[in-house]
């Protein structure tokens, strides 16, 4: 894995963690009463991104580390993938016959 495979990863992790963290103890406009003329009752009120955020970075990085790893031993390769899944590619080291 190269320095930008792991970045990527650690992005798409990071994003895919946050969006699963942002409507967390999320206070819309309804529940603390304070309806805003013009916007709807479920409009958020208090995100505290800045929290979620540094939330969503220390799980993105054990998930990183847990997968990296993985990745790296060898431990499960694409090939396995694929064996599970769609059983396509030819086993390591078949030459195809023309």
């Amino acid at each position: 894995m190269t320095i930008t495979s792991a970045i990527v990863l650690f992005a798409v992790i990071w994003f895919l963690t946050f969006l699963i963290v942002i409507p967390f103890r999320l206070e819309t406009q309804g529940d603390r009463g304070e309806i805003v003329e013009g916007t709807h009752a479920s409009s958020p009120e208090v995100h505290n991104l800045k929290r979620k955020a540094w939330i969503t970075t220390a799980i993105s990085a054990v998930l990183w580390i847990v997968i990296s790893a993985t990745i790296l031993s060898g431990a499960i390769t694409v090939r396995d993938i694929d064996r599970w899944m769609f059983d396509r590619m030819d086993p390591p080291g078949a030459r195809q016959q023309p």
